[in-house]
């Protein structure tokens, strides 16, 4: 247990809040799934492609397990067969051996067949699975490129991750092992039971005296076992969620010293994590104990009995054997049932928590087809509003005309609402009131592979994907040759450093760049988005991660790339946008002064403060 104040437990139970991927984290622990019908209605669908494998594996099933559960029936004839030759000895006769090797072959024969029907059926069902998971795993990565950024940036990656990999992994365990048990189960407690029922139905009787005790501690278990399953999941993704955040700002948790805090944000969860996996395996693995103790109520009054009736001459020794067998594998497929039952709880809260996933609202789909062929970058705001919460206002009825080419210059403090001006022009966002024109058309017109095609863009957070120098500069346009990838790292002043590289553009760069400088990979950023070649730029803090040397030369060539584009350039550090033909100054997402750098110094307002800020003018 650790020891942390009461401030500390409740921001660790804000942080858990934050990585749960149910409703903005608001569902409760151990609640169980909404609908669990539903879950498997919508389940169900995914396997139909499949049938005749289905089939293949339901008919091998149903024949292997027949062929297992006649075995004792063969076992209670050698018994007798023993005994019978065991007389002959008595009597001073000759032991004949041939009844017992045809009887012994005939079993042979028979468990040598299930094992290959059984071989069969895992043979197929993990090709079923795989597929079904490969199609699963598609449709989710398919929902999340079409989901709106507003769902990324309020979810957990973490969550998201554990969706896409832990959840549909525990739903592929469950189709390659469950499916068969349950085929091979249900088979066996029919058969066993028929031929119990032709060795002795007054024996069979007191062997089901167990069955509705049996049933009703299944049920019971089961519905609490939910609950406990559908919180280790969710604990799962809150796990996931906080390594995944832990791991990205480890460097940052190290210059702050929050290393003590963020494991003990970890011990919470993993402990919440530990304690519902706990109640959850340990309530679903006390199935197996309680239906073994009832049956072996039942095998005692049973031996009792069948005892009683072997010394009355009723049945023969080789019957008893086989119905003592019978009765002690009767119970076998009742504590697979309740095991399996447990695990389809497990995997049916994956799965809805997948199906919580894919339900999620797409990006609101493109109604209109006014494509922008020849963009001449002219873009207008008409009394745009815009808050990503009601309850509160970021951006209030901006208006805006900026002309093709004009280099316009975004500046204020943070949460001025800068960067949000960016998210509605991309339309990451779209407006909640008024329109954003782009050469005349309202951007909800244009489809927004279109729309995002005519701008080049280069992020404060550089993103850089493992593979080559050469293919994170050509990622910024299909199609290109070598010889204008070089030109646009030349353009951007990051050719020579690439030279000087032993394998060059060939270099492999891991996850995110991590294997150069932030300045280094701030310079791709820009080549790539000179490769691109767009009518629209938009820069955003595009040399806040570079020394000044290296800004000077940015410069440079972002001057003769946005000669006779429309540049939009996000910054912070005024010195670079003293050349802008408009500098917008934003405050509480309102423009509240425009002009050029002159102008706005002559002003003597708040761009002024700014500026006397940075340079203590």
């Amino acid at each position: 247990m650790s020891r942390r104040s009461p401030l500390k437990r409740k921001r660790t139970f804000q942080s858990r809040k934050k990585y749960s991927g149910y409703s903005g984290g608001n569902r409760r622990p151990g609640e169980k799934p909404k609908n669990f019908k539903e879950t498997v209605s919508r389940f169900v669908p995914l396997l139909k492609p499949f049938i005749p494998g289905m089939i293949v594996v339901l008919i091998a099933g149903v024949i292997g397990t027949v062929l297992t559960v006649t075995g004792p029936m063969f076992l209670g004839d050698i018994v007798d067969a023993i005994k019978e030759q065991a007389d002959i000895k008595l009597s001073g006769g000759e032991i004949n051996f041939s009844k017992i090797q045809k009887i012994l072959l005939t079993i042979l024969g028979i468990y040598g067949l299930s094992a290959v029907l059984n071989y069969v059926q895992h043979y197929i069902m993990a090709g079923v699975t795989q597929s079904v998971v490969r199609d699963l795993r598609d449709k989710v990565n398919d929902k999340l490129t079409h989901l709106p950024l507003s769902y990324i940036d309020s979810h957990s990656k973490g969550d998201i991750l554990s969706k896409m990999m832990n959840d549909i992994d525990n739903i592929s365990n469950t189709l390659q092992n469950n499916l068969i048990q349950i085929i091979t189960s249900a088979v066996s407690f029919i058969g066993m039971l028929a031929l119990m029922f032709y060795v002795s139905w007054q024996l069979t009787l007191i062997t089901l005296s167990v069955l509705p005790p049996s049933l009703i501690v299944i049920s019971l278990i089961s519905k609490r076992s939910k609950r406990y399953f559908r919180r280790q999941w969710d604990e799962t993704g809150n796990i996931n969620g906080h390594i995944e955040e832990m791991y990205t700002g480890h460097t940052l948790i190290k210059v702050f010293d929050h290393e003590e805090q963020a494991i003990d944000e970890f011990d919470d969860i993993n402990v919440s994590l530990a304690k519902a996996g706990y109640k959850a395996q340990f309530i679903s693995g006390i199935i197996g104990p309680i239906l073994n103790f009832v049956s072996n109520i039942a095998y005692v009054l049973i031996c009792v009995i069948g005892g009683v009736y072997v010394i009355k001459g009723t049945f023969s020794l080789g019957d008893i054997t086989t119905f003592f067998t019978y009765s002690k594998l009767f119970m076998q497929p009742l504590v697979s049932i309740g095991n399996i039952a447990n695990n389809l709880q497990s995997s049916l809260a994956s799965a809805e928590r997948v199906f919580n996933l894919l339900d999620e609202p797409d990006e609101c789909a493109d109604c209109y087809d006014t494509r922008i062929e020849e963009p001449k970058g002219e873009v207008e705001f008409r009394d745009v509003s815009f808050s990503y919460t009601p309850e509160v206002p970021l951006i209030e009825n901006m208006n805006l005309k900026v002309e093709p080419g004009q280099l316009v210059a975004i500046v204020g403090p943070t949460g001025a609402g800068k960067t949000t001006f960016v998210n509605l022009l991309m339309r990451f966002y779209d407006v909640n009131k008024g329109e954003i024109l782009l050469d005349g058309h309202d951007i909800r017109t244009i489809p927004r592979e279109n729309l995002r095609s005519v701008f080049g863009m280069v992020l404060q957070d550089t993103w850089l994907f493992e593979g080559t120098i050469m293919e994170n500069i050509a990622y910024g346009r299909k199609d290109c040759s070598r010889e204008e990838v070089i030109d646009a790292a030349k353009a951007a002043r990051v050719h020579h450093f690439i030279s000087t590289l032993p394998d060059g553009y060939e270099t492999m760069l891991e996850e995110n760049g991590e294997n150069i400088s932030q300045g280094q990979r701030q310079l791709l950023t820009i080549a790539r988005a000179i490769l691109a070649n767009p009518s629209v730029l938009i820069l955003d803090e595009a040399t806040s991660s570079v020394d000044t040397r290296t800004e000077v030369h940015i410069q440079k060539a972002m001057n003769a790339l946005m000669n006779g584009r429309t540049s939009f350039v996000i910054a912070h550090r005024l010195s670079t946008i003293r050349d802008a033909d408009v500098i917008l100054v934003m405050n509480d997402g309102t423009i509240v002064e425009q002009g050029t750098h002159e102008q706005l110094l002559a002003q003597n307002g708040f761009y002024r403060e700014l500026y006397a800020s940075q340079f203590g003018v």
